[in-house]
């Protein structure tokens, strides 16, 4: 089955990280994690990319920023996130 890139970018080691990995794992999701600890560079280039400030864990697919835990959770509520991932645009 075809499933579009999904990229995790976390702040460490962190509760909320965890539960990010946990939801993605539940869906049947692969991806990938960076970790932005020690990456203040990168961590300031995701912010300019998203125009404002980076919330951790951030979801990014296909390098396009697509929310925070909280938005993302809500996008598969609306049953959009799995049309997302999986459908060919």
């Amino acid at each position: 089955m075809y499933q579009r890139e999904i990229v995790l970018y976390t702040g460490g080691r962190s509760f909320q990280s965890w539960r990010a990995k946990r939801f993605l794992k539940s869906l049947g999701c692969r991806f990938e994690v960076v970790d932005t600890a020690e990456e203040t560079e990168l961590l300031s280039g995701l912010s300019s990319l998203i125009r404002g400030k980076v919330m951790m864990p951030y979801f990014f697919v296909d390098d396009r920023p697509l929310g925070d835990l909280g938005a993302v959770r809500q996008l598969s509520r609306l049953g959009g996130l799995e049309h997302l991932l999986r459908d060919r645009l």
